[in-house]
């Protein structure tokens, strides 16, 4: 089918129309249900919701199944960085600040000050926090990783119970709690 089959212009007759088609998969975590939702560009939403909210899926789309892996392992503690196709939807900023986010290393974390600094302009800061807010990739762009400029837990989308956990899953030394 093209756009002159579907509104009978010939102006649209060589437009090919291919809706594109994402795959979802949901799965279980320890923090509760987790959504991806990509196609062959790539991973463009990876988020969390509590338990009961959707069904955990029977069949994984291919596509899907190396996030749902990757996940998987570094829920159980085998995986400490991601190897997967991105293609998150967001401004030209969001997108820088979600770039930078991929440079914190797992197990460390950094202050929005620190992360403001590094992206050059302190007065953005609440912009910078508002594009980590934004964040489509739970987990995988470890917005998790940065915390108040005193090290307090501030501001999660996921609930600052879940960035405490994933810190504390994160931490070297998990005997203790970090906070």
């Amino acid at each position: 089918m093209n756009l002159y089959d579907l509104y009978g212009s010939k102006k649209f007759a060589n437009f090919a129309f291919k809706p594109k088609i994402m795959e979802i998969v949901y799965i279980n975590s320890p923090l509760g249900i987790t959504k991806i939702i990509g196609d062959e560009n790539g991973i463009s939403v990876i988020s969390v919701s509590d338990v009961g909210t959707n069904e955990v899926s029977e069949i994984i789309p291919e596509v899907l199944q190396d996030a749902v892996l990757q996940l998987n392992e570094y829920f159980e503690g085998k995986r400490t960085d991601f190897d997967l196709k991105l293609n998150p939807q967001g401004t030209e900023f969001q997108q820088k600040v979600w770039k930078a986010l991929l440079e914190i290393p797992y197990g460390k974390t950094v202050s929005y000050m620190d992360q403001t600094k590094k992206l050059g302009d302190v007065k953005a800061i609440r912009a910078v926090a508002s594009a980590n807010g934004k964040n489509p990739l739970w987990i995988v762009v470890p917005c998790h990783r940065v915390i108040g400029t005193n090290g307090s837990l501030t501001g999660y989308a996921g609930g600052l119970s879940r960035k405490k956990w994933l810190l504390e899953h994160e931490s070297p030394s998990q005997q203790q709690s970090l906070f």
